[in-house]
């Protein structure tokens, strides 16, 4: 059964492995607490039988006027199952008084966030792959 969690309340570093897959250079698990630790906001799917964490969403905000959604993640063996959709889905209820919620994508993936009824903006970004791990 999967539950969906908003806090990191009994969830360890070892609860969050396997995630990333499409890094070249994965952050560890260590790392992903960390990031979802100091996120503003996040919900974790979690297997309850296999006691570990299948996918995640976490969002950024100024608590005023924006937020972004950094990272949708779900481990392979668990997609295709709906669980992405509920993650997306439950964060932008969270989110909903907000002005402005973001996402950067993929082109791959904008059909998937269009479902949700967001829209294609131009968007810029660096993205420095050799940090994919993290700061250090």
């Amino acid at each position: 059964m999967i539950e969906y969690v908003y806090n990191l309340e009994n969830i360890s570093e070892l609860m969050l492995k396997g995630f990333f897959v499409e890094f070249s250079r994965r952050p560890t698990s260590e790392k992903l607490y960390e990031i979802l630790d100091n996120s503003e906001y996040k919900i974790l799917a979690l297997d309850t039988a296999q006691n570990k964490v299948v996918g995640f969403v976490n969002a950024i905000s100024d608590h005023t006027l924006s937020a972004h959604i950094p990272l949708l993640e779900v481990l392979p063996n668990y997609q295709r199952r709906g669980i992405g959709k509920e993650l997306v889905k439950r964060m932008i209820e969270r989110l909903q008084d907000y002005y402005m919620i973001d996402i950067c994508c993929d082109d791959r993936l904008a059909k998937f966030y269009g479902k949700f009824g967001m829209k294609r903006i131009i968007a810029m970004t660096i993205r420095n792959y050799q940090n994919q791990m993290g700061k250090m």
